[in-house]
């Protein structure tokens, strides 16, 4: 079952637009918006982040977008070496909508409450792992 699973991987795989929407909800005032990283056709590892100015927030915590988007082709290369992608911009209410998503070629995600329970509310207490300055000067990085 998906929702056992540790936040970490919880919001890696299969819940990272709940993640980006928190995130959104918590920074709005810092101009951050969804990006949605849509493989290829015929190639699988969709992901979803958010990002203000050169800075990034996803499961892995605070990251220069740059070395997130590098971090994510690397790894998906070495399982893929032709996988591709592109990047979109995503309204804040597609990633907690099915039927907006749906919207989007190639797009389907869960809504909230979709999940075993109101997967909103854990993306809000994952986010409360994070000093409240990190959400106004974010630096670093947490890709390993």
């Amino acid at each position: 079952m998906r929702w056992a699973l540790p936040d970490r991987v919880f919001f890696a795989c299969g819940a990272c637009h709940i993640l980006a929407y928190a995130f959104l909800e918590r920074c709005g005032g810092l101009s951050a918006r969804a990006f949605w990283i849509k493989p290829h056709a015929g190639h699988t590892g969709n992901h979803i982040f958010a990002a203000f100015g050169a800075q990034a927030f996803d499961y892995h915590g605070f990251s220069d977008q740059e070395r997130l988007l590098k971090h994510y082709w690397t790894r998906a290369r070495r399982q893929y070496p032709h996988w591709d992608a592109t990047l979109h911009e995503l309204p804040a209410d597609v990633l907690i909508s099915e039927q907006k998503s749906r919207e989007y070629e190639g797009l389907w995600l869960r809504e909230p409450n979709q999940f075993a329970s109101d997967a909103l509310v854990r993306a809000r207490t994952f986010l409360n792992r994070f000093p409240a300055a990190s959400f106004t000067q974010a630096s670093g990085s947490s890709l390993r």
